[in-house]
């Protein structure tokens, strides 16, 4: 073997080499991709889409209302999947749900993104500091923050998901979707 080619693979094999390192440090740290196991973002985020997550944005900035957020699930929900879901009550607001509408210190917010008429009451109940309320667009099928008995507590985010990838005919940006 000459030179030239054993030089050509060394090279090779350091790109390669530092390709993997650099993805390893973006998929730990920046931005990763995800699978969507669910529908309790239906019609939002599809079953099995895939989207991306920001994983250092709440390093810099916090969780705003109608962000849609994956994270490790309380303790007592025993569970080893990350969950998606959108925030809706930020520390020290008071969530009420009834006559179908979601109350926010008492201001219903208009959530044009969700699937169906909520068919539910809960609350009112005040969100601890450095916890959210969030739940899923699906709100009548959603496994959320209304159910649990639990709060979501800030250490346990993972990021914001802020892009559709796949399928192509889904792919575009999420939307905080929040109006008041």
């Amino acid at each position: 073997m000459s030179e030239e080619i054993k030089s050509f693979f060394k090279e090779l094999i350091s790109i390669i080499v530092i390709a993997f390192v650099l993805a390893m440090i973006l998929r730990t740290f920046v931005v990763e991709g995800r699978i969507i196991p669910t529908g309790s973002m239906l019609p939002t985020i599809q079953l099995q889409d895939r989207v991306m997550v920001n994983k250092f944005i709440y390093y810099f900035k916090e969780p705003e209302r109608g962000d849609i957020v994956v994270f490790d699930p309380p303790e007592v929900l025993n569970s080893k999947e990350d969950y998606i879901k959108r925030v809706i009550g930020l520390p020290g607001e008071t969530i009420e749900i009834k006559n179908a509408t979601v109350y926010v210190d008492g201001e219903a917010l208009n959530e044009p993104y969700l699937y169906e008429t909520i068919n539910y009451q809960f609350g009112p109940v005040v969100v601890p500091e450095d916890a959210l309320f969030v739940m899923g667009d699906n709100r009548n099928l959603s496994f959320d923050s209304h159910r649990w008995n639990a709060w979501l507590t800030r250490d346990h985010l993972k990021g914001k998901a802020f892009l559709v990838y796949w399928p192509i005919n889904h792919m575009g940006m999420l939307e905080r979707g929040f109006a008041h």
